[in-house]
């Protein structure tokens, strides 16, 4: 699929650069400290550089999580919507006009298990999207929640305008990422309902019903995987939020923002910036939830990982050179090896 294909090489173009900025290498000094200074955000922007006066207020983070809810929400929607109209994930028996055509003569029962198989995996991947879409909710809801009632941005802290529009960038491709397979499909599906809305009016569409366990029980019926995945990803969900709120309550009076202190508490404990490691952990849970073949969803997280892992190096060497008595034991993202 076209679509399918322009999200990995767009996934694979924004890691590239940070991998290379990543290598130890003299040659690369000035590109490293080029990235971070896109990357950089409140305390670790960086201002010796002729890149650094084009920022915004770090507050402007809520902007792309209203962006996230509002996109995911709407493909949440959609796909929901496509996935009712195309039915069960229950494998019945060859349907009566099967076996009426192969008894007429009409098709072979060979094809017909063959396509009825096809139609069932179609199906499934399509209820799959769903519920990636679903906790995709979850977490965006979640972030934008945060950036207006537990983070406490200073009027003075900013970021770089790259690293705004990058947050633009992954929330609105992140999304569409995780239903890539069926988006087009679920898009004409609902615009052909709303020309047929139009055209033919409200009183010529047939009666509107809704049925809670006719959307929900397909859900249910989804594989291991899927659960096993649900559960790592409110695992890591869980702890990025209590860690986002021990952060908040650092600076709980927006006039003291800029008076950092050492957090501690969760996996504080053990890395510099367990709110980065929960997010890795998020991401792989949905990994697990597309079943782990799905090579979009693996470019998404080894985005996360190399982003996080990048910016998560430069937090640690700050909290290091700004406190004398900074635990030594705490890496900077990765427990016991980075």
């Amino acid at each position: 699929m076209e679509i399918e294909r322009l999200l990995r090489v767009t996934w694979v173009a924004a890691i590239l650069p940070i991998l290379i900025a990543s290598f130890p290498s003299s040659y690369l000094n000035s590109f490293h400290h080029t990235l971070l200074v896109f990357a950089g955000r409140g305390k670790i922007l960086q201002s010796s550089s002729r890149f650094s006066k084009l920022t915004v207020p770090q507050r402007f983070f809520s902007h792309f999580y209203v962006l996230a809810v509002v996109w995911t929400s709407l493909l949440l929607l959609t796909t929901w919507a496509y996935a009712h109209k195309i039915g069960t994930l229950v494998s019945e028996s060859t349907s009566h006009s099967s076996v009426a055509s192969y008894l007429t003569g009409g098709s072979h029962i060979l094809s017909i298990h063959k396509a009825h198989s096809t139609a069932l995996e179609h199906n499934f991947s399509v209820w799959r999207s769903v519920f990636l879409l679903l906790l995709m909710e979850a977490q965006v809801f979640l972030r934008l929640y945060e950036s207006l009632r537990v983070f406490n941005y200073s009027g003075t802290a900013r970021m770089h305008i790259l690293g705004y529009l990058t947050g633009f960038f992954f929330y609105t491709a992140a999304p569409l990422s995780l239903s890539c397979n069926c988006a087009p499909e679920a898009y004409s599906f609902v615009a052909n309902r709303v020309s047929e809305f139009i055209v033919n009016g409200k009183n010529h569409m047939p009666p509107l019903e809704f049925h809670w366990l006719e959307y929900l029980s397909p859900l249910l019926k989804l594989g291991w995987l899927q659960w096993i995945g649900a559960v790592i990803f409110f695992f890591g969900w869980l702890h990025q939020r209590r860690c986002h709120a021990i952060l908040g309550n650092l600076r709980e009076v927006k006039e003291q923002a800029n008076d950092y202190r050492i957090p501690h508490g969760d996996w504080f404990e053990i890395v510099s910036c367990p709110h980065y490691l929960a997010e890795i952990v998020i991401y792989a849970g949905l990994v697990v939830a597309s079943g782990g073949l799905d090579l979009t969803l693996w470019l998404i997280f080894a985005f996360v990982v190399v982003n996080l892992v990048f910016a998560a190096a430069e937090t640690h060497r700050w909290y290091r050179q700004k406190f004398d008595n900074y635990p030594n034991n705490r890496y900077a993202i990765i427990p016991f090896v980075y």
